[in-house]
């Protein structure tokens, strides 16, 4: 068992460095500095911080940190020089980059929520683990949307161009939406004072429902778009 836990380790240590480009700390430090700049503008604010706001406060940093290892995670293969050996192995592909996947998102969790008890402790009373795992279902979103136009764009900088300007709709969309099942910033703890709270709560349900299931096909379509083996090398 201690064997296993070293290479699972060992492994997790090797792909956070190909994943983030060695430049893991730089982007930790920038959603931290995001935060905290953040907070300074809502302290310096007439109004009253609450636990709507805190959830915007921590939604920018984490999808700052999902943004690079999902945009840059192939080309970083490419630069590396082990795109060709991910392809050479059947099927080995597809367990590499789930596996990214899944270490990108738990330290992209760990950090929000180490922010969140920030959050709880020094500004408004919040719980924790529920305002991290709400935050969480659009980072999901956006981070499988940047894998699966990474393996259709294959160049880091292009998929980044690309996501904003995705981005830049998605933020527009969101104002003009508010409320609506398909808002993909709909902020669960901004509950409208003029409607039926449980009117609320359902669209809510059906957001994340749709959060999900997008979740899952930007997964399939990546790890599908990733079979065409000459595209990539």
């Amino acid at each position: 068992m201690k064997r296993f836990f070293d290479i699972v380790l060992r492994l997790s240590h090797y792909n956070v460095k190909i994943v983030f480009g060695n430049k893991f700390i730089y982007f930790v430090l920038s959603a931290v500095l995001f935060y905290i700049l953040t907070v300074v503008i809502n302290l310096f604010s007439d109004s009253e911080i609450m636990e709507a706001d805190a959830y915007y406060m921590l939604l920018v940093p984490s999808i700052l940190l999902i943004f690079y290892p999902m945009c840059f995670g192939i080309q970083n293969d490419q630069d590396a020089k082990i795109i060709e050996i991910i392809f050479g192995i059947p099927n080995y592909r597809y367990k590499v980059w789930l596996f990214r996947l899944l270490i990108a998102y738990v330290i992209c969790f760990a950090i929000t929520l180490v922010l969140a008890l920030l959050t709880d402790w020094l500004l408004v009373e919040v719980p924790p683990l529920k305002l991290t795992g709400q935050v969480m279902m659009p980072v999901l979103f956006v981070g499988t949307l940047c894998f699966m136009l990474s393996t259709i764009v294959k160049n880091g900088s292009g998929t980044a161009v690309v996501f904003t300007l995705i981005g830049l709709v998605l933020f527009i969309m969101s104002n003009i939406l508010e409320e609506s099942k398909w808002n993909l910033f709909l902020n669960p703890f901004d509950v409208p004072l003029d409607k039926n709270p449980e009117l609320f709560y359902t669209t809510l349900l059906y957001n994340r429902i749709i959060l999900v299931v997008g979740t899952v096909i930007f997964v399939l379509a990546g790890l599908y778009k990733t079979q065409n083996r000459e595209k990539f090398i």
